[in-house]
């Protein structure tokens, strides 16, 4: 799928789908969603524009994500977005040339919705290819701030069931503060990655001062988050540990009672095997008292052990 926006008093505008490519004359933003082959050569024929291939995009290396040559400055930033319940992150490419930016990815992405409704409204945004891709990242970052604070909110709600909820299911807190984890992990990465595009644009591009000092706004904001963000695994991995400890701490009950009970009925059996023992000199086989009298010892055998956990404090 292919969508172009050309700039207008710093907003964007939609061009139409053209019969060859959108607005192939004054795009200034080109945006290729899961792109066709098709779709690919008639955006590389009209922009004279390579594009970069699929396994390029999810190269992890910085020479690989971060470079300038003669198609213009490339820049391979992750995005988070949320697909059937769970967060995952997606390599977008960006190349500014010249006076157009290119985006490359493989699914829609909120971030890129909320942009393209922003733009067309608020002026400021879309001054030129590197203020769009500024405000991407922009767009990004809050994004990021929002799902760090749901992280937050969570993790209270979680934190409540496991510390004051004697019912609590102890293993479906431990499954979702798992979840939590991850997707704080893949903020992380966004935010690092984001920290380094930004970086680079700073290094490598020519931001108007106003565009320089909004890319400089994202870094302290990155700075900001980052340790709320150390905070949160802290977070799950005190919760984590208090919930693998309640459990530890409710089978050492189970096990305590298990011991106690095989403490208690280990005399009385002890009596028991004595007294079912097959020798024929045993003098209390003939005592007439001899039956009730083994009963009540191993009732007393029984009760002692048990009587002397009480006490002790052990029960």
């Amino acid at each position: 799928m292919l969508y172009a926006f050309a700039i207008d008093d710093e907003r964007l505008v939609p061009l139409p789908d053209g019969a060859e490519v959108p607005g192939a004359g004054g795009a200034a933003w080109v945006d290729l969603v899961d792109p066709s082959e098709e779709e690919r050569d008639r955006v590389e024929a009209a922009y004279r524009q390579s594009l970069p291939e699929r396994e390029e995009v999810e190269e992890i290396e910085a020479s690989a994500r971060f470079y300038e040559d003669e198609d213009g400055v490339h820049v391979h930033s992750l995005f988070l977005h949320e697909t059937e319940g769970r967060y995952r992150n997606t390599s977008v490419a960006f190349t500014i040339a010249g006076e157009r930016l290119f985006s490359l990815r493989d699914r829609e992405i909120p971030a890129f919705r909320l942009i393209r409704m922003r733009a067309r409204r608020e002026g400021g945004l879309a001054q030129d290819a590197a203020a769009l891709l500024i405000s991407l990242l922009e767009v990004k970052v809050e994004g990021l701030a929002g799902v760090l604070e749901t992280i937050y909110t969570n993790l209270e709600e979680t934190g409540q069931r496991v510390l004051e909820d004697p019912d609590a299911d102890l293993e479906d807190a431990i499954d979702e503060l798992a979840r939590q984890e991850d997707v704080n992990g893949k903020v992380r990465l966004c935010l690092m990655d984001t920290q380094r595009a930004v970086t680079y644009l700073l290094r490598r591009t020519r931001l108007s001062a106003e565009c320089a000092e909004r890319a400089r706004e994202i870094l302290r904001d990155i700075d900001s988050l980052i340790p709320h963000n150390n905070f949160l695994f802290e977070k799950v991995n005190f919760l984590m540990d208090t919930s693998q400890g309640f459990i530890s701490i409710e089978q050492s009950k189970i096990i305590k009672i298990f011991s106690v009970v095989a403490v208690v009925f280990l005399p009385p059996t002890l009596i028991a095997s004595i007294y079912g023992m097959n020798f024929r000199l045993m003098p209390e086989l003939d005592w007439a008292a001899g039956y009730p009298m083994a009963l009540l010892l191993m009732v007393l055998a029984g009760i002692a052990p048990y009587w002397y956990f009480k006490r002790k404090g052990w029960l």
